[in-house]
């Protein structure tokens, strides 16, 4: 296969293998990918599996035909893509082994030599020259072990991302990428959300035009949609917006309670339900589904004073991939001293930023009128926000998302009549009540002042706790001018026509303009309210937390001068100008500090 003229694939598909790593059931089997750079010199992108060590040669053989390889390149030492080393090195007695300091130890382990004299250490940055192809090293640790490093070639935009952007299944067989990736990486990456993120970070920095991952297709086109995804991923925000019921069942009643529940949900406007039977089903689809959709109910049994098995197992595994920022519904079943509610509660404890519903669902044996009214009221409080956000159900009128406001962060979306837009504001004060008035001050700078000035409507979204940096990158480091905000979202409507947000508030205001008072920088929007919903009862984003627990940390280290505090900019410098600007958030120097 071709990846470009230089770089060709040579990796091998497995339809033997039922289960990866011993667990995940692989149905269409796996790609163990390997690719050879052609060039002045030549350079072998990591190994296969222990189980086709002479197709795999026979691969390479066929693409450099007599030339000797210079390099064997290894980005991660798991034996799926690393197995075939030692036997690569006895073929090709002169080519030396470029890897990671903590690869080399690894290898010790596996093979009993780091390969002493033949061995090339790589950190972060450095960088090999094959000719006209020049690799750049970029660790990434614990993506998903700590030796992984990725690679990226200059000369034909190349990003060799190890298991990174890999997914399930061979690659002689059709299938939806999204589906078996989710899977991969929840299953195998999940946990290291964090460490993905710092990756995406030092990607960002690169001109990529193709992905060659070590399982699953080569990516091409649409680079912006899978990186998109592994955003979402890695920063454990919901994907799609939906329910699962994930249960346990004995004798069936708590099946019953489950598939009555699932359908009252949909009837009070839940856009999709996923259930899984936990005893049953492939419990990494469920695991997948509990990070793909956001909100999560569990349902199950008390059992030898504890939970039914498969639903300790399952809470397990949400648990040691770090499940956070979902609302989670409670159903418990038990015959004499249930204690399944709070045994669940307890295990979800160290989750970050988990809504429990209010209502949980006791159950005695089997639903009867007190359980089903429970059952009643933990529809209607799941479904609160889908019903608030279409017009034919919203309650319109609602005055106490008034009470969401406080010294928080807002979206303030516009339309300048070609599209739509939006600000991220942290100045929403209501001045009075009788009238009911709200003031909103925008920086003169930013063109959602100019858009507001002319049209005299905007809508103000209150964020919730659960919106992601990206929220905060996408409404507030880039200009509504010259970028589409809403290009990558479906975003709802309200009665005077703008957008609001389909996830991540709490609550919205479409406001009038009554007034307008210019501050010189700034003008302050006196607005009457002509809608107001509240959306849910998650807690609203206060600047405070969003400082503490939402912004990353600016990476300072061995940098001098002053990193802005709203957003994290690094100004390098011994001074920084009284006039200065954010080039991201827009904030004044006031709002910088002295690194360390």
């Amino acid at each position: 296969m071709k990846i470009t003229n230089d770089i060709k694939y040579v990796g091998v598909n497995d339809h033997e293998i039922d289960l990866f790593e011993g667990q995940y059931v692989v149905e269409n089997g796996m790609a163990y990918n390997s690719y050879v750079i052609m060039d002045e010199k030549i350079a072998v992108m990591d190994t296969v599996d222990a189980r086709f060590t002479h197709e795999w040669l026979d691969n390479i053989e066929n693409i450099i035909g007599s030339r000797q390889p210079d390099y064997l390149v290894i980005q991660h030492m798991e034996p799926d893509h690393s197995a075939n080393i030692a036997n690569f090195m006895n073929v090709y007695q002169n080519t030396k082994i470029v890897s990671t300091e903590k690869a080399f130890a690894m290898m010790r382990q596996f093979f009993g030599t780091d390969f002493e004299g033949r061995k090339i250490v790589v950190g972060e940055g450095d960088t090999l020259s094959l000719g006209k192809h020049i690799l750049t090293f970029v660790l990434a640790p614990m993506v998903h072990w700590p030796e992984v490093m990725v690679t990226y070639d200059s000369a034909d935009k190349v990003l060799f991302s190890a298991d990174g952007f890999g997914k399930f299944g061979a690659l002689d067989v059709e299938e939806d990428w999204a589906c078996e990736a989710r899977r991969y990486y929840i299953g195998i990456v999940g946990k290291y959300g964090v460490q993905v993120q710092n990756l995406l970070k030092k990607a960002s920095g690169l001109d990529i035009q193709i992905i060659c991952p070590l399982h699953g297709p080569v990516l091409t086109e649409n680079l912006g949609y899978y990186l998109n995804l592994y955003q979402t991923w890695s920063s454990y925000a919901a994907e799609t917006e939906g329910i699962v019921i994930a249960y346990t069942s004995v004798y069936g009643h708590t099946k019953k309670a489950v598939e009555t529940l699932a359908d009252k949900l949909l009837k009070e406007g839940c856009p999709k339900v996923v259930v899984h039977d936990l005893a049953r089903c492939d419990i990494a689809e469920a695991v997948e589904d509990a990070f793909r959709y956001s909100k999560l109910v569990l349902a199950t049994t008390t059992y030898n004073a504890d939970i039914f098995p498969f639903m300790r197992e399952f809470i397990h595994h949400l648990t040691e991939r770090n499940f956070q920022n979902r609302v989670i519904g409670l159903m418990e079943n038990g015959s004499w001293a249930p204690l399944a509610a709070k045994t669940m509660k307890q295990m979800l404890a160290g989750c970050k930023n988990l809504t429990f519903a209010e209502n949980v669902v006791h159950i005695k044996s089997a639903l009867n009128e007190e359980s089903a009214g429970q059952l009643e009221a933990l529809a209607a409080e799941l479904c609160h926000d889908y019903l608030e956000q279409q017009s034919e159900t919203a309650n319109k009128n609602d005055l106490t998302a008034l009470f969401k406001i406080g010294y928080g962060l807002y979206v303030v979306t516009s339309n300048d009549g070609k599209k739509d837009n939006g600000l991220i504001v942290n100045t929403v004060t209501q001045v009075t009540d009788t009238p009911n008035r709200v003031a909103v001050t925008i920086n003169k700078q930013n063109y959602s002042h100019h858009v507001i000035k002319q049209t005299g409507i905007m809508n103000v979204n209150c964020l919730s706790t659960a919106a992601p940096f990206k929220v905060f990158e996408t409404f507030g480091f880039q200009s509504g001018r010259t970028v589409d905000k809403f290009a990558d979202c479906t975003p709802l409507r309200s009665d005077n026509g703008l957008v609001f947000l389909p996830r991540y508030i709490n609550a919205f205001m479409s406001l009038k303009v009554e007034q307008y008072v210019d501050f010189g920088t700034h003008g302050m929007f006196i607005c009457s309210i002509t809608e107001a919903r509240v959306i849910s009862n998650a807690e609203t984003m206060t600047y405070t937390y969003y400082q503490n627990n939402v912004k990353p940390k600016p990476q300072t280290e061995g940098k001098k001068g002053f990193v802005c505090k709203i957003c994290g900019y690094i100004y390098e410098g011994d001074v920084l100008p009284d006039d200065f600007i954010c080039p991201l958030c827009k904030h004044g120097a006031a709002d910088f500090e002295p690194i360390g």
